[in-house]
């Protein structure tokens, strides 16, 4: 199921006139993701939620990283995709850049995405929550889910443990 999603994914992918093989693509993805979840683990050590996000170039090249810090700070606005696109700052066009995030994003993070075009965004896992993806695909953004084992787990055990700050990041009341 997981390696259908990724190839379905591969194959929607618009190709230059020096495309990468499948395989340099997910080794490229996955490098990315490897920065997403060192934020994540970060966040988790500070007692926050587990969602980690980094911001790239077409190239490979980081551009910035966050994490939720929702619980840290108190702020429920600093999730993950948000605190990596703040560190960004300013660019002249996000539609060559890649949003790598450790979960599908919610919908608040997914207008970000949509509102400043950012062309690719890769996610580690969408099972424990799916948020925006299909929107987002069919507004025109290129969606990667690599269905990451370490990603999904993380999560769920975080889930787990937490359920009521959980609802209280994605907005569902008990």
């Amino acid at each position: 199921m997981a390696l259908r999603r990724l190839a379905a994914s591969l194959n929607s992918i618009r190709w230059t006139a020096d495309p990468l093989h499948y395989s340099d693509l997910v080794d490229l993805y996955e490098n990315m993701l490897a920065v997403a979840m060192e934020e994540a683990r970060l966040g988790l050590a500070e007692g926050g939620i587990p969602i980690g996000a980094a911001m790239f170039r077409k190239s490979g090249e980081l551009v910035s990283r966050g994490h939720n810090r929702r619980v840290q700070q108190g702020d429920p606005s600093i999730h993950g995709e948000t605190d990596a696109f703040r560190a960004a700052g300013r660019q002249r066009s996000y539609r060559e850049m890649v949003m790598v995030t450790t979960l599908a994003p919610c919908w608040y993070c997914s207008g970000l995405v949509r509102q400043f075009r950012i062309g690719t965004l890769v996610v580690g896992e969408s099972r424990n929550f799916p948020g925006g993806l299909d929107w987002l695909r069919e507004n025109g953004v290129h969606v990667v889910d690599l269905d990451n084992r370490e990603c999904r787990e993380m999560l769920a055990e975080y889930i787990v443990a937490h359920p009521e700050v959980w609802r209280e990041d994605i907005g569902e009341e008990e």
